[in-house]
Formats: structure tokens, sequence, C-alpha cells
């Protein structure tokens, strides 16, 4: 009974694993614009389709990120400044990368630009400490998606969009979490739209790895900020033991982050080069086997273990 079951079960994991490593051919002739260079995921994913042989578009926020990227890549990269929570620079990068592409357009585009702070309890917060990580996380992301989409139409290409597991699973506090479930729904929704055009929607959906945005002396500095600036009433409600405690769960991240990033960026690759590219592609032990299945249970379930050992206010009842 259960050997035709298995054999079935075996020979569709092989027409996967088949049909996942069908790669597209004349990828040197492929344009591809990346936000977000100067560092992590953007820098090593944009090196690595530079040793591919394909025509890399690289963003960077700095000169001195596009000067250092310069550096380790061949003439076929090109770097252009960009802050993507700026419509004039996003149209600037746009008429700049049409320019290069010409009649070609643009085969992919990766939004990986992103921030993660500020980040606090939510009542050491404002409304401004929010938008800042939804202008830059999904604001950013739709207004460079906008401007590009006529050029990607024209490749009949890829958009992949780097969300996060947080975008499945709100597993911090602030505006992260938000703008990575904003950048999910935003995916969901061009997909459908494109598809009629020949254009693939791809999320990568990264758990935690060790990049800038998860430097713990980033998030340090950005919870005592917070804190400092709050009300004497608010300190008093939650108490200084509970802020020390937030702030020493720090110390535990480096241990939780993935140094491996080339994780991240082999799916970003996939989802650019393959024949058949996923939806989703779920990255990280962490993201396959914690935080994915938990944001299947039941809410109460999920919000038991996800505050189990959470340092209590000093007025909790």
């Amino acid at each position: 009974m259960w050997i035709p079951l298995l054999v079935l079960v075996g020979l569709l994991y092989l027409y996967r694993r088949y049909r996942h490593g069908l790669i597209l051919e004349n990828l040197t002739d492929k344009y591809v614009f990346i936000t977000g260079c100067d560092s992590g995921f953007g820098n090593l994913l944009a090196r690595n389709l530079d040793k591919r042989g394909m025509r890399v578009l690289a963003a960077c926020l700095t000169e001195k990120g596009a000067e250092n990227l310069k550096k380790e890549t061949s003439s076929r990269l090109s770097t252009v400044i960009l802050d993507v929570t700026k419509t004039q620079s996003v149209k600037e990068a746009v008429k700049w990368a049409s320019a290069i592409v010409g009649d070609k357009g643009v085969w992919g585009l990766v939004n990986n630009a992103g921030i993660s702070v500020p980040s606090s309890a939510t009542e050491w917060m404002t409304k401004e400490d929010f938008f800042k990580t939804i202008d830059v996380n999904i604001m950013g992301v739709v207004d460079v998606t906008i401007h590009l989409l006529p050029l990607i139409r024209k490749a009949r290409g890829r958009v992949v969009n780097v969300s996060s597991i947080a975008g499945r699973l709100t597993v911090c506090p602030g505006g992260y979490c938000i703008s990575k479930y904003g950048v999910e729904t935003f995916s969901d929704n061009l997909r459908r739209e494109m598809k009629p055009f020949g254009v693939k929607v791809s999320i990568i959906e990264p758990g935690f790895f060790n990049t800038q945005i998860t430097s713990k002396e980033l998030l340090r500095k950005c919870s005592e900020d917070c804190w400092n600036r709050t009300s004497e009433e608010v300190k008093k409600s939650y108490g200084e033991n509970f802020f020390q405690q937030c702030v020493g769960s720090l110390d535990k991240l480096p241990a939780m982050c993935n140094k491996d990033l080339s994780l991240v960026t082999n799916c970003m690759e996939h989802a650019l080069t393959a024949m058949y590219p996923w939806t989703r592609y779920a990255v990280g032990w962490d993201s396959k086997l914690i935080y994915l299945p938990l944001s299947y249970l039941p809410t109460v379930v999920s919000d038991y273990i996800l505050t189990i050992g959470q340092p209590r206010p000093a007025e909790a009842i």
C-alpha cells in the first residue's frame, strides 16, 4: 500500500529537482538592476552576477559603496547613486539605466535595499520612527518598481523582492515587520498583474543573517536613544530593569544570525536565472524550521512561544 505512494513522492521530488536545475541561456545579454549594493546581500549578489557574465546595474546609497564595489568587479558592472526614499533620485537612476539597456530592457530588478531601525518597544517610539523604516523597506520598493516596470515588461523579465520571515510572522517591534508584510502583499498583487506580460515575481524570505541590519550595536544604540527620549511616566511603567534586559538580550543576536550570506544570494540568482523560478524562497534553517511553521500555528500558541522568557515591565499585572 505504501510503496506506490513512496514511489510517487520520490518521482515528484526528482521532477521538482529537475525543474529547479533548468537555467536560462544567453544570460550574458541580460541586465539586472539591484538596489542596496553598498554591503550585505546586494553587494554579494552584484559580485556573483558579474562573475557569471551578466550585466549588473548596481544602485548604491553612497559614493564610497559604489567605489568599493567597482574595485572588486569587472567593467560589465555599472553603478549609480540611489536613495530609494526620494522619487527624483529614483527617476534619475531609471533614466540612467534606460540609456544603458536601450531596447533590451531590464531583465531583472532586485529590490534589496532595506533598514531595520528605528526599532524598539512601541510606546518608546514615534510615528516618524515607524515611517523611516516603512519609507525605505516598502515605499522604496513600490517607487523603484513602478518606475522600472516599463523596462522590465520590455524584457519580459523578473522582479525579485527581498522580504523576510518577519513578513510572515511578527518577530520584532517597530516598522520592520510592518514593512515586510507590505512587501509580501505588494509582491503578491504585482505577480498577478504582471503574469499576462510574461513577467515573473519572486519573494525572498530570509531568517536572521549577519548583515548590517542585524548589527547588535546599531540596534542597541537605537533602543537607548528611544528609551532616553521617552517620558518619565513611561520609564516608570516599564522600569530600568526591563530596559536593561531588553538591551542585554541583543547580546544573543550574533549567535542567532547565519553568517553564510550566499544562502540568500543563491536564491536570488535562481529567481533571476532559472527557467521556472519559485514564487517564494524561505532561506535559513530558522526560517524553515522555526518561524515559518510558527506562522501556521494558532495565534494563541505562537504568541505564547514567542513571549517565553520575555522581560516583564515594572507595572505588569
